[in-house]
């Protein structure tokens, strides 16, 4: 999904599976995306659990493996992010600012969050339900070069990107 907001735009790719979305992360910031635009959420799985999508998505994202020096001080991914409870999604773990917005917000959860952020609240929630069955989300909240960021998330397994 993209969205005007002034001048800024948000992308948003919905992954079935952690190594996807890590490998889009990682694309975007070898594209030059910085870590105050790109976030990254799924499930917290750090306890060897299984995500809300059935499968064990094991330590990748929890272990923080590839979002870098950016955060964390080179420890990793997700070095520098605590578990998110969300009501009625679950724990999560997220980075970027859309962390910081769901700390915030939780009582308006990723819906709110995003609609706060000019998302459409009947796409907001829609992404949402993806979340809760399991699936991640890379998101991109730029002003510059959205149709890059929106391609890069497809190349890397994005299976929903809306533009408008």
């Amino acid at each position: 999904m993209a969205n005007n907001n002034g001048s800024e735009k948000t992308i948003i790719g919905v992954f079935r599976q952690e190594q996807e979305a890590e490998r889009a992360v990682r694309s975007l910031r070898d594209h030059g995306f910085t870590d105050k635009e790109v976030s990254l959420i799924g499930p917290d799985s750090r306890k060897g659990g299984q995500g809300g999508n059935g499968h064990n998505n094991g330590p990748h994202l929890a272990s923080g493996a590839t979002w870098g020096a950016g955060i964390g001080g080179g420890l990793g991914l997700l070095a520098g992010a605590g578990a998110i409870a969300i009501p009625g999604i679950g724990p999560l773990l997220a980075i970027g600012p859309l962390a910081a917005a769901l700390t915030g917000a939780a009582a308006g959860g990723i819906t709110g969050s995003l609609t706060d952020w000019g998302i459409p609240e009947h796409e907001a929630k829609r992404v949402e339900e993806d979340v809760k069955r399991g699936e991640f989300l890379a998101v991109v909240r730029t002003s510059h070069d959205a149709d890059k960021a929106e391609q890069t998330l497809r190349d890397n397994g994005a299976h929903d990107i809306d533009k408008r």
